[in-house]
């Protein structure tokens, strides 16, 4: 049984916003197939598997006429000595994800293997026949996509445009010029004659229609044969139409009443140039959406200096395995994730979080690959590889994101589903309509009237309006250091009416300071310091640190049965003393006494200094302070996000008096102190209840409660640690500046998908009447399929347009300011 994972597949065939619904009925009626979700925009869908096969949905689109996009590769394999090798080796690659066939040749020395696109790649295919024993790499560098992709397509669309239109050029003359230039219509019936014109004119329109234009045809009636039509069946309809009564009014003009004998062989032909037109364009401007993308895999390099057994070699990148001994020179591009042995540089690693300045780098120190070395020379140890790496996952989180569909999109994907046939039928009711109450010439008017209601209508538009923003928005985002794990999170950010925060770590230094120790009475500094420092030794937390940082490591007695107590303190034995060190309600648990000490406690707590409570052998000893400075980052946030009308809030396990010093320093409007960490998450829902959706910044570890039950967690990482499972949004750059940028991310892109949402329905909503004709009884003019044409095309061309203006986005908030 398949364990339970998300999958994205890449889907070919996919014209219009129709067919995104017919692909997500498609697969969400196979048992195990879960939250579905399928871009227009992307050609991807993304879904969540409980026990099924990937490979079992491949059979399942291609009857639906959507085929999962596949591709394949070659490796060449060292190692392969029998058959049983080879038996063995297609067993270690057709259990790799997403493989649809293996065939490995011994004799070669090769394998061939065949794969759903988006499932896995090349490198990783090597690397699993090479931890199966059977050293293996692609055998050429193989570019498959959706870069690649794109190009090939933007180029097929230019084609196919061109070749359209230098076949519609000579209709349109022939039939539009006496319109343009005086005289043409006489000359052309004086030469070549009018029947030989329309005659030449069916010629050349018919190579329009089914050779540029045949797309339309074997997509769109296939569709409305499966009483499923999409934008294809309407650009169809429409073409033939017009080209089937130009075909009656040119060979068997006696089948039609008097007056109504004309061609409209270079409607047909025009409307397919402009569609292609139309399409080169979009897909020119849907190249774009996915730049960042492209960024990012551009990022590593494709070789790396590793060095094996005291040897140094130039090795493709997919060879490098974990545990290897990398070198990197001045300048160079670190290739994968590591620690530094030896050497000392700074790093660029803007990338990556977002932020300008290098990072200093030596012994102990990881590295990012795909930040750029600078001026030292660095070795050091490979820790993660291939789909592990820090932008591998970079990559697959913006890629999940961008497959995302937001909630906004429901109504969208409403209409579409019910508006091709919808348009079909307003467009036979137009017809009919013209029929009975036109004038005459009836037929010709009925017919132009019924082509314009065809072709002016365009689900792509609608399709195309939230995607190809989320895309951009992403990608920008990650540009910028905001990682969005879920796209929805861009719409859920937007509506956040409250955001809270941890404190230690996320408002403040998160690196306290022992600062002043009061004594109970018979307790000497030196032997209490010593014993608290022991016991703290064997502690994580960053208080702890600031304790043990007082005292030479040398000076610390042994510690014996050790416990940490959630929420409270710890516990232990130190030189066969009971030690407890905590928070005062770990005192008030344990029934001692602290009111001695009360006093100095009091000015600790107005200074925003935390108490820290030591006992020893069942009595108190002292009383520690530690300061936690607010980062200098924290106030400029706090007050650019006030100006964006929000709350905000901080959730602490520190004392009140202290969490409410930073509270007032800091300009925060609500203090939850006091709390356990299950405690946060209750604090957040009675912030909800109180506000409204509320948004919660932590370290994506000790806040995962909280972070889990916000609207919106965002974690607050660094390049090498991205808390990536407990938040919606990954901070990378470690600063709160991430806040405000996610939160500008997320109102720039919301408004964008508005305006997108809006052009879209205004235009529909608007054209197609007048397509219809309702101005006709006013204006006395029928709006042209040729126009209806280039109305259409460009709706797609602007809504993309209007996505990659997220491109230009800016950081809010910079550590510049």
């Amino acid at each position: 049984m398949t364990a339970s994972r998300t999958v994205r597949l890449e889907i070919d065939g996919m014209s219009c916003a129709g067919c995104v619904g017919r692909v997500e009925h498609a697969l969400a009626g196979v048992p195990g197939v879960n939250d579905v979700s399928v871009n227009f925009a992307s050609q991807t869908a993304q879904m969540r598997l409980d026990g099924v096969d990937a490979r079992d949905l491949a059979d399942i689109l291609k009857a639906a006429n959507y085929p999962a996009r596949e591709t394949k590769v070659t490796l060449s394999i060292q190692g392969l000595s029998c058959a049983s090798c080879v038996g063995r080796a297609e067993a270690a690659l057709e259990a790799a994800p997403g493989v649809t066939s293996v065939a490995v040749n011994l004799a070669s020395e090769q394998a061939q293997i065949r794969y759903l696109a988006g499932m896995t790649d090349a490198a990783t295919l090597a690397r699993a026949l090479t931890e199966a024993g059977y050293p293996a790499r692609p055998k050429e560098e193989q570019r498959d996509d959706q870069a690649t992709r794109r190009a090939q397509e933007t180029a097929q669309a230019r084609k196919a445009f061109l070749i359209a239109a230098a076949l519609t050029l000579p209709v349109f003359i022939l039939e539009m010029g006496s319109h343009l230039i005086p005289g043409v219509s006489d000359r052309i019936d004086n030469s070549i004659g009018r029947q030989n014109a329309w005659l030449l004119q069916f010629i050349l329109t018919t190579l329009v229609l089914f050779f540029p234009g045949r797309e339309f045809f074997t997509r769109g009636v296939p569709a409305m044969l499966r009483a499923a039509p999409e934008m294809n069946s309407l650009v169809a309809l429409g073409t033939s139409a017009a080209w089937a009564f130009s075909c009656v009014a040119l060979f068997a003009p006696s089948l039609l009443p008097e007056g109504a004998i004309a061609v409209y062989f270079e409607a047909a032909a025009v409307i397919v140039t402009l569609i292609l037109l139309g399409r080169w364009l979009e897909a020119r401007a849907k190249g774009q959406t996915g730049a960042a993308i492209q960024v990012l895999i551009g990022l590593q390099p494709p070789a790396a200096r590793v060095e094996r057994a005291g040897e140094i070699a130039d090795l493709p990148i997919d060879e490098v395995m974990a545990g290897d001994i990398l070198h990197v020179r001045p300048g160079e591009r670190i290739a994968v994730d590591g620690n530094v042995l030896t050497g000392r540089s700074y790093v660029d690693e803007s990338m990556i979080s977002g932020e300008p300045v290098p990072a200093a780098k030596g012994p102990g120190d990881s590295v990012v690959g795909g930040t750029i070395n600078g001026e030292g020379a660095l070795t050091f140890e490979a820790t993660e590889v291939g789909h592990d790496t820090v932008l591998a996952r970079i990559i697959a989180m913006v890629e999940q994101a961008q497959g995302a569909k937001l909630p906004i999109q429901a109504l969208a994907d409403r209409v579409v589903r019910i508006f091709v046939p919808v348009v079909i039928v307003l467009a036979l009711l137009t017809v009919v309509v013209w029929s009975i109450f036109g004038p005459a010439p009836v037929l010709s008017y009925a017919l132009v009237a019924g082509v314009s209601v065809l072709i002016i209508a365009c689900p792509c538009a609608m399709g195309l309006a939230t995607p190809t923003s989320i895309m951009v928005a992403t990608g920008r985002a990650a540009e910028l250091g905001v990682l969005f794990r879920k796209g929805d999170a861009l719409q859920q950010l937007d509506e956040a009416r409250v955001i809270a925060f941890d404190k230690t770590g996320t408002l403040t230094e998160g690196r306290p300071e022992l600062v002043g120790m009061e004594l109970a009475e018979r307790f000497e500094r030196d032997v209490v310091l010593r014993l608290v420092a022991a016991a703290e030794a064997k502690s994580e937390h960053p208080i702890a640190r600031a304790i043990t940082a007082a005292v030479a490591e040398d000076e610390l007695p042994e510690v014996s049965d050790f416990s940490a107590v959630s929420g409270y303190g710890l516990q232990a034995q130190v030189d066969g003393h009971a030690v407890l060190v905590g928070a005062e309600r770990l005192m008030t648990r344990e029934d001692i006494a602290t009111d001695n000490l009360a006093p100095f406690v009091a000015t600790l707590t107005t200074n925003a200094q935390t108490p820290v409570f030591a006992a020893i052998d069942g009595k108190l000893a002292a009383v520690l302070a530690v300061a936690d400075k607010a980062k200098p980052s924290s106030k400029a946030v706090i007050e650019r996000l006030h100006a964006e009308g929000l709350k905000l809030a901080m959730i602490t396990g520190d004392t009140p008096a202290t969490a409410q010093a930073i509270a007032d320093e800091l300009g925060i409007d609500r203090v939850v102190a006091g709390v356990l960490p299950g405690g946060k998450a209750e604090a957040v829902r009675t912030l909800r209840s109180d506000f409204g959706t509320v948004a919660f910044v932590g370290d994506g570890i000790n806040d995962a409660p909280a972070l889990a039950e916000a609207d919106i967690g965002l974690a607050v990482g660094t390049g090498t640690d991205v808390a990536i499972e407990s938040a919606d949004i990954v901070l990378m750059s470690g600063t709160l500046f991430g806040v405000v940028n996610a939160l500008h991310l997320s109102r720039r892109t919301m408004r964008n998908i508005r305006q997108n949402l809006f052009w879209a329905f205004a235009y529909n909503a608007a054209l197609i009447p007048v397509a219809a004709g309702v101005l006709y009884p006013l204006t006395g003019m029928l709006l042209s399929p040729m126009l209806a044409a280039g109305a259409m095309a460009l709706s797609s061309v602007f809504v993309v347009s209007n996505a990659l203006r997220l491109r230009s986005i800016r950081p809010a908030l910079a550590a510049s300011e």
